[in-house]
């Protein structure tokens, strides 16, 4: 739960598109207002919008992209985001994943948000396929998280540092619990993990592709 492009290249406004971003074809998902194309479904209250950014705290939720950018059916992209994570907070970033109304979105891929929480499995995991163990970036700092899929392959990086870089196999086999762990298409998620978890989000961004 990002590209020497994409890093770094330009400075956006809390959900604003600049001039550059326009031109190198990506478009904003958040408008720094409010949450108008996003949809959360069982506690909606863990989702609220304080100045310019998405605040991510309280009980498990789900916050979808629900607006009409690519009528929210997105199969190549390339996805990034400002993301600030507080101490012991975990969070992620779905894709290719559809609404569902609680639990744990059961179709698609968690990018992994997490600097200092007790889960090993560090921002940046492909989660449950490539994860990983080094701490990147710290708390309390914004950092990008940047996602591109092509094709069968998934790219994450972190700032301008690559830190997953996958390609699905054909016929991949997935455990019961991750059977749905597959590229397909689909909307993207941001995670309310839990009541102790505090992340912030803003300029989440896509690109889409071919």
């Amino acid at each position: 739960m990002t590209l020497t492009l994409c890093l770094g290249s330009m400075t956006l406004v809390s959900g604003q598109n600049s001039g550059n971003a326009q031109e190198e074809g990506w478009v904003s998902l958040f408008n720094g207002k409010n949450l108008d194309g996003w949809k959360v479904g069982e506690n909606a209250d863990t989702f609220s919008v304080e100045n310019g950014y998405i605040k991510v705290a309280g009980k498990r939720a789900h916050l979808y992209y629900m607006g009409p950018v690519e009528n929210h059916n997105f199969k190549n992209f390339e996805f990034k985001a400002q993301v600030m994570t507080k101490p012991s907070a975990n969070s992620g970033i779905y894709i290719h994943t559809k609404y569902e109304e609680g639990g744990w979105p059961s179709q698609g891929y968690e990018v992994q948000v997490n600097n200092t929480q007790s889960d090993w499995k560090r921002t940046g995991s492909l989660y449950n396929i490539v994860d990983v163990k080094e701490q990147y970036v710290p708390d309390n700092e914004w950092y990008t998280e940047y996602v591109k899929v092509e094709g069968k392959r998934i790219i994450i990086k972190i700032n301008d540092m690559v830190v997953v870089d996958y390609t699905e196999p054909e016929n991949a086999k997935r455990d019961d619990g991750q059977k749905n762990r597959l590229l397909s298409s689909g909307t993207f998620a941001l995670q309310g993990h839990d009541p102790g978890s505090v992340i912030f989000y803003k300029d989440i961004m896509v690109k889409p592709l071919p």
